[in-house]
């Protein structure tokens, strides 16, 4: 057994070549002390860690810094871009004395909607630059506006590297819950600077939680009534065919819901021959009651109303081993494809080539989008073809990338789905795709000249 594997079975954490070259770094170290007893004896006093400690020390403090730095400089561009649209969508319109809009807006209308697109534009170009998502853009923006508008010592200590950005944004969005008395947030913020400074986030929300509930001078029978119209549920993909469902809602109820299922769990869980955890059947318990099966033998069958799934035919047949794909998700085992295929009420059939996977290329003479062709741009473009963006494309609206009234057709290569933000946001603003005329590659080109390819297939 190679020596530096763990004993666990797991990958050791350096391979052959990495180990050599560190025992090499190690032995060139040693020489520069003064040979093999001086570098012992530094070890052994304790200096060589309590320098590294230093370096992590003040390389954490320069990182935090330099996001706190991120933060207020994608505040003070969107704030730019909402207080100056032009750059963004160019000049306005409405400042032309024979301006006649023909959708009939006023002015103020007009100039409101630039305002949302110039936003929009800029989140999206940094959003893209950076590789992160526009929600995450906001969220710095929002964040260092808060900051610098309700918490000043907070924001003083996060741009001093005191404080940690979750800890930052943990504060931020709690802030903007309290009302608007600047006794309240005074005594928020210094709590939380304090606090913030000093404990990890987890522990940190905690504390901030309890901070605002008795600091918030609204009773907190009002604040539910009100936040009851938040509650909603979501689904998100993970890997290996699997997915979590989020329920948001009041607290009661849901803790209500939570001890039926651990009792639930708990007496299968006490069964002889029961072999699953305490863990595992919480999960089946909870998909049992929200799917109207039996938990106690099997784990909740899979089915649904409607589902689009692409089976590659030579899979299908039991000659080969590409997965599946759900639309909306990704990859799945075939045997769960089949059975969803199988239950399901409708569902689409994509033809793939066996080989290249390709679809056919249709060219339409008319504006509206068939189909036939909304279904072949699904297949392959499965989400919102901004980048970053993972809205499904049969949540989105079929944008013509050379517009319709300049001569573009209604066909797969000018064609693509973009969610509706996006969509206006191409129609309105200075976004706009660009076309390699050698290879036919289409990429986005920002308002500030940055060009982006699409994002690749997410499955």
């Amino acid at each position: 057994m190679d020596p530096a594997a763990d004993r666990s079975g797991a990958a050791p954490f350096l391979d052959a070549a990495a180990l050599a070259v560190a025992l090499a770094e190690h032995d060139d170290y040693v020489a520069s002390q003064g040979g093999p007893d001086e570098g012992e004896r530094l070890l052994a006093s304790g200096a060589v860690h309590d320098g590294a400690v230093d370096a992590f020390a003040d390389a954490l403090a320069r990182s935090r810094v330099d996001v706190a730095e991120q933060y207020a400089l994608a505040g003070q561009i969107i704030g730019d871009a909402m207080a100056c649209p032009d750059p963004w969508c160019g000049p306005d319109p409405t400042r032309d004395p024979h301006w006649r809009d023909p959708r009939d807006r006023t002015a103020a209308q007009v100039r409101a909607e630039r305002v949302e697109m110039a936003e929009r534009a800029a989140v999206c170009d940094l959003a893209v630059r950076a590789r992160m998502s526009e929600w995450m853009i906001r969220t710095r923006a929002n964040t260092a506006r808060n900051l610098q508008a309700s918490c000043p010592k907070t924001w003083a200590a996060f741009r001093a590297g005191l404080v940690d950005e979750r800890n930052a944004e943990t504060i931020a969005g709690l802030a903007v819950s309290l009302p608007d008395d600047e006794g309240v947030r005074a005594a928020f913020d210094d709590a939380a600077a304090s606090a913030g400074s000093r404990l990890t986030p987890g522990k940190f929300r905690t504390y901030a939680r309890a901070l605002r509930e008795r600091l918030h001078p609204e009773s907190v029978d009002d604040r539910h009534r009100r936040s009851r119209a938040d509650r909603g549920a979501w689904l998100a993909a993970e890997l290996d065919g699997m997915a979590t469902f989020s329920v948001y809602g009041p607290a009661a109820e849901l803790h209500a819901v939570h001890a039926r299922v651990d009792a639930g769990a708990r007496h299968l869980h006490a069964q002889d021959g029961e072999a699953r955890t305490l863990t595992q059947l919480r999960a089946d318990v909870a998909i049992g009651l929200l799917h109207g099966t039996d938990p106690a033998h099997t784990a909740p069958a899979m089915a649904g109303p409607s589902v689009a799934i692409t089976i590659p035919a030579l899979t299908l047949l039991g000659h080969g081993d590409e997965p599946a794909i759900l639309d909306g998700y990704g990859p799945i085992p075939l045997d769960d494809a089949k059975h969803l295929a199988g239950d399901a009420t409708s569902w689409v059939r994509v033809l793939t080539h066996p080989v290249t996977g390709t679809i056919l290329n249709l060219d339409r003479s008319t504006y509206r989008v068939p189909k036939d062709l909304r279904r072949w741009l699904g297949a392959r473009d499965p989400v919102c073809t901004m980048p970053g963006c993972g809205r499904l494309a049969r949540d989105c609206q079929i944008d013509h990338r050379i517009e319709w009234a300049e001569g573009g057709a209604t066909s797969a290569g000018n064609t693509g789905p973009l969610c509706h933000p996006h969509h206006r946001m191409k129609t309105e603003t200075r976004w706009r795709f660009e076309t390699d005329p050698d290879t036919g590659e289409v990429r986005w080109l920002s308002p500030t000249g940055h060009s982006a390819d699409l994002d690749p297939p997410p499955w």
